[in-house]
């Protein structure tokens, strides 16, 4: 049983969250979360939430943090939900796990989502107004009143790329190419996704993280060989 099942069950009730509350405080960060992809993830072993008398999930700090961090590694290392289990099972076992590829989860993702407005977001990447105004023309960054982590990692990279001559205007095929990758994936979970039950949505959903990271080996792969024949 994971750590944070045995927290609730001694925490008093008024510490603790519904459902609702937990993907209150969770969808800000991690917009597709669901009702039943938070019962999926619990069919995972991956939370114990803490059940009332009347069967209700209830969820404590200790729960909500897990989640956070699960839907982080899911959502920045495409990792698929068995190997994220694994990990988890010997954090609770006291050991230091390490992830496939040397990821190590810090502090970072369990912090709370970051939401930058325009100025703010401009300040932290040391970009102009002008290279984020055409980032959005070229449909890399897409308009929003806020901002988060990833839209920052862009903004920063176009930065760099800039230096080297790389304008936004450059790049426009990326968002082609990834739409292409999208109707793979989508092709690729017709199967469930003609099903209307939410276990088969949240199936979809973790499916959908998994061949999206197989993907992205392999697009790193023929960089990597293509980089290899630009240097010989």
């Amino acid at each position: 049983m994971p750590a944070s099942a045995a927290q609730a069950r001694a925490t008093g009730a008024t510490s603790l969250l519904s459902i609702g509350q937990v993907l209150a405080r969770l969808t800000p960060e991690f917009p597709d979360l669901t009702p039943s992809k938070l019962r999926f993830l619990e069919e995972q072993r991956l939370v114990s939430p803490a059940r009332t008398e009347s069967g209700y999930r209830k969820f404590c700090a200790g729960d909500l943090d897990r989640l956070r961090l699960v839907l982080s590694m899911q959502r920045d290392h495409y990792l698929p939900l068995k190997v994220i289990r694994s990990y988890l099972d010997d954090l609770d076992a006291g050991l230091s796990p390490t992830l496939p590829g040397g990821v190590t989860p810090g502090p970072s993702m369990l912090s709370t989502v970051r939401r930058l407005d325009r100025d703010e977001l401009l300040r932290e990447a040391d970009a102009s107004a002008s290279l984020l105004h055409d980032a959005v023309s070229a449909s890399i960054i897409l308009p929003a009143e806020f901002y988060g982590d990833d839209a920052l990692s862009v903004l920063r990279a176009l930065v760099e790329l800039q230096r080297s001559g790389i304008e936004p205007r450059h790049l426009r095929g990326f968002r082609g190419a990834a739409e292409r990758e999208l109707g793979l994936i989508e092709s690729a979970l017709v199967p469930l996704s003609r099903r209307k039950d939410a276990s088969s949505r949240a199936k979809a959903a973790e499916m959908a993280v998994e061949i999206a990271g197989q993907l992205e080996v392999i697009r790193g792969s023929l960089i990597r060989s293509a980089l290899g024949r630009l240097t010989r």
